[in-house]
């Protein structure tokens, strides 16, 4: 949230100007970079005739909650209005999504997005955009979760007119959702006045602040109820848009007998994994033949493992993208490529049969499998060579064969708390990003920490773990790491940090000595115990995330320097260049760096990497220990 008056207040910071240079200066400090002048703008021109609307209408002490952000998401509503309902004197809500919108048409196919003329791509329509961020709360806020009446929501089009917009109003609403514009601006002066009182909203604004943040529904946790039976996830915005494009291009696909290609963009956290899910789900409860594919042993195991728990053809819907090396061409209607990032040049390897060694580029395999393949890719998490799910690599792939290709970008992230702030910080750590690493400043998403040794790291996620929290512990892949363990044997502790010995996690599909199986490590409570890399934390998530950064990335003088001897991944060859060495090094700790939904914890190997660490994170973890 940026900013917390009652309505008068922010009338009269609108009056004399200084609301937007608060809202700026506030924006800065938690998100790491300056708004957009698209943001600003819509604050200079929406918070005003909001704030007007409160004044005329009378409720002058309701309070407005300025950019309020979801939990455990970086999506915010434009404003949320707390007071107390006229009749029940109950505390109540409204969401209001503000749009300085003077024209607007459904779009020809789906009516839930909508076009305008300054942009080249349909938008979530309004309505289903509050709508969803009233469903959202309900589930993530505490205040709400017993008591959804009490919220509602408003889409204010304040600049549209009855003829630019009239087309919107066909859309199904309910009190989640409505559509209000500035023609008919009484309707929405009325509106307030019956779902908001006269008194205070200081107290009912405290409540919501205060709502304890339900637990957050991870992707392993729910898939099996979500593929199986309904709808689990909430999508917000871009998400819903992404969702509705492939939708549509299916349905497009049955009617004039064509292929599409969708590619779903966006970094860690922003939602494409649950998409996936999302769509997956959807198109099985509607009998569309639909697989899952990754190039992940971990992920795909464990979707067979949570989703297909009860029924065998749950399963048999996640497979690998080397899976496709036969198919019938168009023998699928969709085909969803999560992680596609992980693609490789070709699905052949030393194990394919030589009839089936076609030379066949892996992303044409996965396009001519079916009339909708969709990849969902994050370009930054590149981590081993010879993977190449890039944009520019499925564009081309789709134009050799003549095919239309929606790119879909995400934005909003979900990892990390919903912490943009931490997410740039990253970046720009790691040397992702230009302008080089900044101080930490903490925010209420996101903790980070630095550890003085393992074995402090490690003491602390126990404490953590206490608290009922999931913590994990991943190191950069720079010990070697012994991959058969004879039967009856415990796991080696390949991992030695001074006297700190601990495994790495499982290599294989069995269990050992009680530690689980590597595609389990991150979801199976017993996997606390020994290292993961990043392998087997790519695509996953857990609450504490400590991670141990090796020999292989060294802060020097002004800057990071990686040393590829310190390596032991043997999935770098004399015949990967240092520049690719240093780059997947880099996305390596990105990916390690962003599985934390809590918070992080950071230990090095290396004293001047630590001190550097130090100065900007900030205090010792010791003195941190009752977080």
């Amino acid at each position: 949230m940026l900013f917390r008056e009652s309505a008068a207040a922010v009338a009269a910071e609108c009056l004399s100007g200084s609301l937007f240079l608060r809202l700026a200066e506030q924006f800065v400090h938690m998100h790491g970079h300056k708004p957009s002048a698209s943001e600003a703008r819509s604050w200079e021109r929406s918070i005003p005739a909001l704030a007007n609307a409160l004044i005329e209408a009378g409720l002058d002490r309701v309070e407005v909650l300025l950019e309020y952000g979801l939990p455990l998401n970086s999506k915010r509503a434009d404003a949320v209005l707390a007071g107390v309902d006229p009749t029940t004197g109950e505390p109540s809500y409204v969401v209001v999504e503000l749009k300085q919108w003077s024209s607007a048409e459904p779009d020809d196919e789906d009516p839930a997005l909508c076009r305008i003329d300054s942009h080249s791509r349909p938008l979530l329509h309004p309505v289903d955009q509050v709508r969803a961020y009233c469903e959202y709360l309900v589930s993530f806020n505490g205040a709400l979760a017993d008591h959804p009446h009490r919220i509602n929501g408003a889409a204010y089009l304040h600049n549209a007119t009855e003829f630019g917009v009239a087309g919107l109003f066909e859309t199904e609403q309910n009190a989640y959702g409505q559509l209000f514009i500035g023609a008919r601006r009484g309707e929405f002066i009325t509106y307030l006045r019956t779902k908001l009182g006269q008194a205070s909203g200081a107290d009912a604004a405290d409540q919501l602040l205060a709502g304890r943040v339900g637990p957050s529904r991870q992707l392993m946790a729910v898939a099996a109820q979500e593929v199986r039976e309904r709808e689990q996830f909430v999508l917000l915005d871009e998400q819903q848009v992404a969702y509705r494009t492939v939708l549509n291009a299916v349905r497009r696909a049955k009617r004039a007998d064509r292929k599409e290609v969708v590619v779903i963009t966006g970094g860690p956290g922003t939602g494409k994994s649950v998409i996936a899910l999302s769509l997956l789900g959807e198109l099985y409860r509607q009998g569309t033949t639909a697989l899952h594919a990754t190039g992940s042993q971990s992920f795909t195991t464990t979707m067979r493992k949570v989703a297909g728990a009860r029924k065998r053809e749950v399963q048999d819907l996640f497979k690998y993208f080397n899976s496709f090396m036969t198919a019938e061409r168009n023998g699928l209607d969709v085909l969803i490529c999560d992680e596609a990032h992980r693609m490789r040049e070709t699905s052949a390897n030393r194990y394919t049969p030589a009839g089936n060694r076609t030379g066949k580029a892996q992303v044409e395999e996965l396009i001519d499998a079916a009339r909708v393949p969709v990849f969902l890719l994050d370009e930054h998490q590149v981590v081993r060579p010879g993977e190449m799910g890039t944009v520019t690599e499925i564009r081309a792939a789709a134009a050799s064969k003549g095919l239309d290709c929606h790119v879909v970008p995400l934005d909003s992230q979900f990892r990390c708390g919903g912490s943009d702030a931490y997410l740039n910080w990253t970046v720009r750590l790691l040397g992702l990003e230009a302008g080089g690493p900044v101080p930490w400043e903490p925010d209420d998403k996101m903790q980070l920490l630095v550890a003085d040794s393992p074995e402090e790291m490690e003491e602390f996620l126990n404490d953590r773990r206490a608290q009922g929290f999931g913590a994990r512990m991943s190191a950069g892949y720079c010990w070697k790491w012994t991959k058969k363990v004879p039967p009856g044997q415990a796991l080696p502790a390949d991992v030695v940090i001074g006297s700190w010995e601990r495994p790495w996690n499982v290599f294989g599909e069995r269990s050992v000595a009680g530690a689980p199986p590597a595609a389990l490590w991150a979801t199976d409570p017993a996997g606390f115990g020994q290292v993961g890399c990043v392998y087997t934390a790519q695509g996953f998530e857990y609450d504490w995330s400590g991670v141990l950064l090796g020999p292989d990335l060294l802060w020097r003088d002004d800057g990071w320097v990686t040393d590829r001897t310190a390596s032991k991944d043997p999935a770098f060859k004399k015949s990967t260049s240092d520049a690719d060495v240093d780059r997947l090094i880099r996305n390596t700790y990105k990916v390690l760096l962003t599985r934390g939904m809590v918070g992080t914890v950071l230990y090095s190997t290396d004293a001047a990497t630590r001190a550097k660490l130090r100065q900007l994170v900030g205090p010792a973890l010791k003195s941190k220990a009752s977080l």
